[in-house]
């Protein structure tokens, strides 16, 4: 009796502890199947295919689970036989929705036109000025050394140079004008003082009343007399500096614009004379035919300066006379 008590009484102290062992491993066993998936575990029939009801809620768990943002308006499972290549293959489709409409579907934006990098535009732009100022300096320094010919308008010259002439002469003639209007400014306040001051003795010297009251009114004639021949020394000033400054000035922008044309012309005409006197083969044709269309924009804009060099001068001389 008293070894089965003890023994009863060591299954009774032991059994807690046999629980807990016991909860353990059902614990590690939950544990272990808990990372699977209701999905994962897909029955099958005997010919290999998948079961109806399993698809349906095996298609309905995999769409919960998916995470927001795919782009995918439904997503459906199918299963091949055992014999296929291809086992447990998503497709992703575009179903209907419960409206009867189905859900647009937004994808990438494709650009039409790739994006140019600014970086390359402003490397081609030197590149274009680097070798357009390369070709007009050669020019420049060949028409000096008397090497290379240039395109010369002997009418238009003539008229360029007489304008640049007459400049230097109107400048001439303004400056002599401002000297003259400051100097008698000078005079004629000098002569409105002495006129007050005439005025002040014929009031202070009774005997002399009448001699320096005919001065002072002397004086104060001249001085306004020189008011009125100032005002007209000034709008003569005034007129001139705006045929020399602005009218002849602007006329003379556009000639420098117009020689800029005639020098990129005749640079752009002497490469294209040099390759035309060249071999004619494949490599040859294109660069002939890129220094053609040059030639053709470059000929395009010395005809359009110089007619705007013609009209200008034309208008300059209307201006003259009304001046």
């Amino acid at each position: 009796m008293s070894e089965h008590s003890s023994e009863s009484t060591t299954l009774d102290e032991s059994h807690p502890a046999a629980e807990e062992v016991q909860s353990g491993s059902e614990e590690s066993a939950m544990a272990q199947e808990s990372p699977k998936n209701s999905a994962a575990e897909i029955p099958v029939t005997s010919n290999g295919q998948l079961e109806d009801s399993h698809e349906h809620s095996f298609n309905r768990d995999l769409k919960c689970s998916l995470p927001v943002g795919l782009g995918l308006s439904e997503t459906k499972i199918t299963s091949r036989g055992f014999d296929s290549a291809k086992e447990g293959v998503v497709e992703a489709g575009q179903f209907p929705s419960k409206g009867g409409r189905a859900q647009q579907k937004s994808g990438p934006v494709l650009l039409a036109d790739e994006v140019k990098n600014p970086a390359m535009e402003k490397l081609e732009l030197v590149r274009k000025w680097s070798l357009n100022t390369y070709k007009c300096t050669r020019q420049i320094i060949s028409e000096k050394l008397g090497r290379g010919s240039r395109t010369v308008d002997l009418e238009l010259e003539a008229q360029i140079d007489i304008l640049r002439d007459n400049k230097k002469k109107y400048e001439n003639i303004l400056r002599l004008a401002q000297t003259l209007s400051t100097q008698l400014f000078q005079m004629v306040h000098t002569q409105r003082q002495l006129g007050d001051a005439f005025a002040d003795l014929s009031l202070k010297s009774l005997e002399l009343h009448e001699e320096f009251g005919y001065n002072a009114d002397t004086q104060k004639l001249l001085a306004k007399n020189g008011e009125t021949l100032l005002g007209a020394i000034n709008f003569f000033i005034a007129s001139v500096n705006t045929l020399v400054n602005k009218t002849i000035e602007d006329t003379l922008l556009t000639v420098k614009q117009y020689e800029s044309a005639r020098i990129e012309y005749d640079a752009y005409r002497t490469d294209l004379e040099e390759l035309n006197l060249g071999p004619r083969d494949a490599n040859t044709l294109p660069k002939i035919e890129q220094s053609q269309q040059l030639f053709q924009v470059h000929k395009e804009k010395y005809d359009k300066m110089r007619n705007d060099v013609s009209i200008k001068l034309k208008f300059l001389e209307e201006n003259k006379v009304s001046c």
